[in-house]
């Protein structure tokens, strides 16, 4: 079936990172990374095995690309950036 093809994942991936361009914020991009990691293992013939098990490689590829980019681009506190000063002052 669909699951079982390499490249439906990574363009799933590539299709995944489009929507995060349109709604930027972190969330897709994890899912894109996993998506594209699944499609490059199934490619090189390291995973083999039914939807579920392909799933469960997904998600698990998700989360860690998601705590990844997590820890390198930062947690938003607050989402509030204060600012001290004025650019017009001396």
């Amino acid at each position: 079936m669909w699951w079982s093809i390499w490249w439906v994942w990574i363009v799933a991936g590539f299709l995944i990172g489009v929507l995060e361009v349109l709604l930027p914020g972190y969330i897709f991009l994890g899912f894109a990374i996993g998506a594209v990691v699944t499609g490059i293992l199934l490619g090189l013939d390291i995973l083999v095995g039914g939807p579920a098990f392909l799933f469960l490689i997904f998600a698990l590829c998700s989360l860690v690309a998601w705590v990844a980019l997590r820890r390198t681009m930062g947690v938003r506190a607050g989402q509030v950036k204060r600012w001290d000063r004025d650019i017009n002052d001396n």
